[in-house]
């Protein structure tokens, strides 16, 4: 994990504990239908987020809450499926909610974006290799969000 100049987060991905981590950054994430991406012959997954800066909230209590536009890209991806998605509504948001791994047949993995509603995204992938990646400035929100345990 690092950060650049500005502080913004840079993490790589090798294994599936390192993807608990992506996961966590990403929960509740806002990613609108038209900012996901599958480039099928570079076998590479793209998802433009307004990730929710939590680890702000968490290092103080009085911290304003905040989001920032966050790159998470995914290499060596053989397929990609989704359920409960219109993929036509561009313009619809999804909540990310969770990410997810198994290991399935022939040593492949299976990594599962859980959004609000019921949609997933599911990746079948050869490896696990991936960047989550902050792009620009954070901008002030006025609402952190809520949990029920």
């Amino acid at each position: 994990m690092s950060e650049d100049e500005k502080g913004n987060l840079k993490l790589i991905v090798r294994n599936r504990e390192d993807l608990k981590v992506i996961s966590a950054y990403s929960q509740d994430s806002i990613v609108a239908v038209k900012d996901i991406t599958f480039l099928k012959k570079n076998r590479i997954f793209v998802m433009i987020i307004n990730r929710f800066m939590w680890e702000d909230i968490e290092r103080g209590i009085n911290r304003q809450s905040k989001r920032i536009r966050c790159a998470l890209k995914f290499e060596g991806i053989l397929k990609v499926k989704s359920k409960k998605i219109n993929q036509k509504n561009k313009k619809k948001r999804l909540e990310c909610l969770a990410i997810e791994c198994n290991e399935i047949l022939n040593n492949n993995n299976e990594i599962n974006f859980f959004f609000a509603g019921g949609g997933v995204i599911t990746l079948i992938s050869e490896s696990i290799e991936a960047i989550m990646r902050d792009l620009g400035e954070a901008w002030s929100v006025k609402y952190t969000p809520k949990h029920k345990i």
